[in-house]
């Protein structure tokens, strides 16, 4: 009887999650990394920035879970300003003036007010807007911006070392299981080709999560790249951006990127143009540049580098979800993760000398995927799709032991295995496991 009743409970919360997800009812993924780290920049007399792709869900993690935050702890809401500035709306405080007076305006008191500025990057001359707003000893300023602009060296200067940013990715693998409800065993798939769009969680069909992300692309990032910076010949751009949304993991340079247009494309594209279509990529948040670092020498080699994506399937939009190679989405997965943790990310370089088939020495360069490092933590990282062959496993494992230091070395594979240290002493971890647990490298 009991077990009868519990069933039928069951039942009844699965029925009233998927009446809330087909009626539109708002069904918050929890973010709370990115909370905590609101929470504890509280009223520390500096502007916290919270920067992250369009769509990831910056808003969300402001106005929703950082506001219900404000009001649990009893902050009165008539203290709590929420602006969205790229709504239409609101063009008019678009003008800093206009933006500046309508919010001192609402400060009647001197009681602490929490103000809230969605998209900045919208209002011109914004600079002197939140400085001016510092002045105020009762107010605590957060803003977003989609794009790095207002992260520039200029920008710190006006804000005179008042600046605390908080980067935003979007969802993480245990971020995205929070709020699925498909069947467990789909969530892996669903994830490394949907990607981690908040929205993905809310649509129902593959034809419609497909389409969402197809509109992301070519109504909103890329039009927006392209409308800010003017650019004309716009196909160009989208060619670069499909090229290296094909190559993720591969290293490249404005060079071979040119020589890739003129020998596959037929294009003729300039470097300088390349370098700033990536410099516009980058700066929307779209695609990431992981360089590499020669482990011996103690130093960074300017070029070749990687690009990775922000969001898989964004990527995989952009090829029309057809070049879904598992191997290098995962390494990208891995990289986005390493992120998302706090770690800075660079590609690991190690030379060796050896013979060629004429016995003649020469020297050689052996790649370790990822070099991890988090104050004085530092980890390298291999990413393994399949390493069941000892071909295999050899290949993986010999820039790996070729490092001379004692930090802890990491070979994730894509099967479910047991969490295990080999021989070598390097600890082997499968995929989802890396990412569920945030204490996955600490094993």
């Amino acid at each position: 009887m009991i077990i009868l009743k519990i069933n039928k409970v069951l039942r009844i919360i699965a029925y009233l999650r998927e009446y809330f997800q087909w009626n539109g009812w708002k069904m918050l993924v929890k973010r709370d990394r990115y909370l905590q780290q609101l929470i504890d920049r509280k009223q520390n007399g500096m502007i916290k920035i919270i920067s992250g792709i369009r769509r990831c869900g910056k808003s969300v993690l402001l106005f929703e879970l950082f506001y219900d935050h404000l009001l649990e702890l009893g902050v009165d809401s008539s203290h709590i300003f929420t602006i969205a500035l790229d709504d239409r709306r609101n063009q008019d405080l678009r003008d800093p003036d206009a933006l500046l007076n309508h919010v001192l305006k609402r400060i009647e008191d001197n009681d602490l007010y929490y103000i809230f500025l969605d998209e900045i990057q919208f209002v011109t001359e914004f600079e002197d807007v939140l400085n001016t707003l510092l002045r105020l000893r009762n107010v605590d300023i957060y803003v977003t911006g989609s794009n790095s602009k207002f992260l520039s060296s200029d920008i710190v200067t006006e804000f005179r070392g008042r600046g605390d940013q908080v980067h935003i990715y979007p969802l993480s693998y245990s971020e995205f299981l929070s709020g699925y409800s498909g069947p467990a065993e789909n969530a892996w798939r669903e994830y490394y080709t949907f990607g981690g769009m908040p929205q993905i969680l809310r649509l129902k069909t593959e034809e419609q999560k497909k389409s969402y992300l197809q509109n992301l692309v070519d109504t909103v990032y890329l039009s927006d790249i392209i409308e800010r910076h003017q650019i004309r010949h716009d196909a160009e751009l989208r060619e670069l951006v499909q090229i290296l949304a094909s190559g993720i993991g591969s290293l490249t340079n404005p060079y071979k990127l040119e020589k890739t247009f003129r020998s596959r494309k037929s294009i003729k594209l300039s470097y300088n143009t390349i370098v700033n279509y990536l410099d516009y990529l980058e700066d929307a948040f779209l695609i990431e540049k992981a360089m590499r670092f020669d482990l011996k020498g103690k130093h960074y080699i300017n070029t070749p580098y990687k690009f990775y994506f922000t969001d898989l399937g964004l990527r995989n939009a952009l090829l029309g979800f057809r070049q879904m190679e598992v191997n290098h989405i995962m390494e990208n997965i891995i990289y986005n993760e390493l992120k998302m943790r706090g770690y800075s990310v660079d590609v690991g370089v190690v030379e060796i000398h050896s013979k060629n088939s004429s016995g003649q020495s020469q020297l050689r360069q052996l790649e370790i995927d990822f070099v991890a490092n988090l104050g004085d933590k530092r980890y390298y990282l291999q990413s393994a799709y399949r390493m069941d062959t000892d071909a295999k496993r050899n290949q993986e494992e010999r820039s790996l032991l070729r490092i001379d230091d004692s930090f802890k070395k990491i070979i994730i594979v894509g099967d479910s295995i047991y969490p295990h240290y080999n021989e070598q002493g390097f600890f082997n971890i499968g995929i989802q496991d890396f990412l569920l647990d945030e204490q996955s490298m600490e094993k």
